[in-house]
């Protein structure tokens, strides 16, 4: 990610900007493991069995980053050479700054790879996606879950860092490699304009774990003195689906969450890579002055009172050090993100499946 679409994943997973490109990266990294695993787990000491694929996987997709930088660094070069002969040694100049920036991203990507196949264990990732473990009845659920509810008709609103967000759950359902998995529409306006339109697509897993099966992203810009003044799609970076070149669902909220345990929010290589650390499942604000830091009192103290709200750190590889802390609600769901470093809060100020919306605190 980076709400899911726009709050939630945008922290972990990055900003529009952030996720430009990544489709040539994961494409790269598929090919390189497809052609060199033997030689990569000799030198490892690994086996498709052992600790050592996940390691593996981060090094190829590494020498697939640095590979798209090279081919980014030629294409600028191509651009400079048909500007204006005066300015073409800035312009290549320029060039080789960026690729020395991207080249050192794709290191600390690396390593923050690695330090999330340490937290998980080191092996392959390859998550039981079995249609006969969901449920296909969202208008029944078996087993809801109470931290990421998904009821049809479902609306929440968040506001923040300049932007608003809405969040609704369609009756709706996207069949993916046989799983049926709910439709969420994600909004986001800025000053009033439409930004980004994602449907992100949930399953339910029987034991009331909710999966992240993808996401359709559209995000638009608008130009002063266009006639009509309409939003244009200018990218789709960021959308995935399970099962399409590799990607694969994640758990976006387990279903007995369990402090201090990692998982994978999704995996789609070198475009969505979020994961999470869930930090407590029994928060209430006051209990520990790290996780109070940047939270509205009011707002915890109206959401959290029985000391059963779930903390999570939301991060991606692709974004080293970006961490967007996540707080969930019994019968409500995601209700507010800071950013540790910055302060930087987002916080639900709307929504319509629970008595406490309607005495939500206003930022």
């Amino acid at each position: 990610m980076a709400i899911q679409s726009s709050i939630e994943n945008r922290a972990a997973r990055g900003s529009r900007w952030a996720r430009r490109g990544r489709s040539l990266a994961a494409a790269a990294g598929l090919c390189l493991w497809l052609a060199a695993p033997a030689a990569v787990a000799e030198r490892r000491g690994g086996d498709d069995d052992g600790e050592g694929p996940c390691s593996e996987t981060a090094e190829l997709q590494a020498r697939a980053c640095s590979h798209e930088q090279r081919d980014d660094y030629f294409a600028a070069r191509a651009i400079c050479t048909n500007g204006d002969p005066a300015e073409r040694h800035a312009c290549f100049r320029e060039a080789q700054a960026a690729q020395r920036e991207g080249l050192a991203l794709c290191r600390e990507q690396l390593e923050s790879r690695e330090e999330l196949c340490d937290a998980l264990g080191g092996g392959r990732y390859d998550p039981d996606f079995a249609p006969e473990l969901f449920d296909s009845d969202f208008a029944n659920p078996s087993n809801p879950n109470p931290y990421f509810p998904l009821g049809i008709g479902n609306l929440w609103e968040y506001a923040g860092e300049g932007e608003t967000v809405r969040r609704e759950v369609l009756d709706e359902t996207k069949l993916i490699e046989g799983v049926t998995c709910i439709v969420v529409n994600d909004r986001v306006e800025v000053d009033g304009l439409l930004v980004e339109d994602t449907d992100d697509w949930y399953g339910l897993r029987l034991d009331g774990s909710v999966d992240y099966c993808g996401e359709s992203v559209r995000d638009f810009e608008f130009t002063e003195g266009d006639r009509p003044f309409e939003a244009e799609l200018v990218e789709i970076a960021g959308s995935f689906k399970a099962g399409r070149d590799g990607a694969l669902a994640g758990t976006q909220m387990p279903g007995t969450p369990i402090a201090g345990t990692t998982h994978r929010q999704e995996w789609a290589p070198g475009n969505a890579e979020d994961a999470a650390l869930i930090r407590s499942t029994s928060y209430r604000f006051g209990a520990d002055a790290e996780l109070d830091a940047f939270v509205p009192q009011a707002l915890a103290e109206l959401l959290c009172a029985a000391g059963d709200c779930v903390v999570t750190d939301e991060f991606s590889p692709l974004e080293p050090g970006a961490i967007g802390r996540k707080y969930y609600a019994r019968g409500i769901g995601f209700f507010l993100e800071v950013k540790p470093d910055s302060g930087a809060a987002v916080q639900l100020v709307e929504c319509n499946l629970d008595a406490r919306c309607a005495q939500l605190p206003q930022p």
